[in-house]
């Protein structure tokens, strides 16, 4: 497999963990609003989610999908390392991960409990992480 084949396999492999991301995202936000209680605006809503503390823990994972837009942005190849490093990050917020941040992994966990398309998003990232290999491990 040459490189290009490469990058174009792990930015493929990236592009649709990216997408599963914001779904799981939207998903997120939607029961964490249901819990904070009346939202008026669209505009209302991303200045909670911005801003607001009830909201914060979502950021980390926010700033992780954003990172990953940005990358895919830029024209150098993706290579596995950076697609697997991207898997770590990930797993260190919404586990399996022993030394992953525990104050994330308590919210996210909680709301895996109350929310069936939560579990369902989470699945779907699940899947699409499973399939970022370390390199030489095919």
């Amino acid at each position: 497999m040459t490189s290009q084949d490469n990058d174009l396999a792990e930015r493929a492999r990236l592009i649709a963990l990216a997408r599963a991301l914001r779904d799981l995202h939207k998903h997120l936000i939607h029961i964490e609003t249901q819990y904070f209680g009346a939202v008026g605006s669209p505009l209302e809503l991303l200045q909670l989610v911005t801003n607001h503390p009830h909201f914060a823990w979502l950021q980390k994972l926010s700033g992780l999908m954003a990172q990953m837009d940005e990358r895919l942005d830029e024209p150098e190849p993706v290579t596995p390392a950076v697609a697997l490093a991207y898997r770590r990050a990930l797993e260190a917020l919404i586990g399996p991960s022993e030394d992953g941040d525990k104050e994330f992994q308590a919210k996210y966990n909680a709301l895996l409990h109350d929310a069936p398309e939560i579990v369902m998003a989470h699945g779907a990232v699940r899947k699409l992480l499973s399939s970022i290999a370390a390199p030489g491990k095919v």
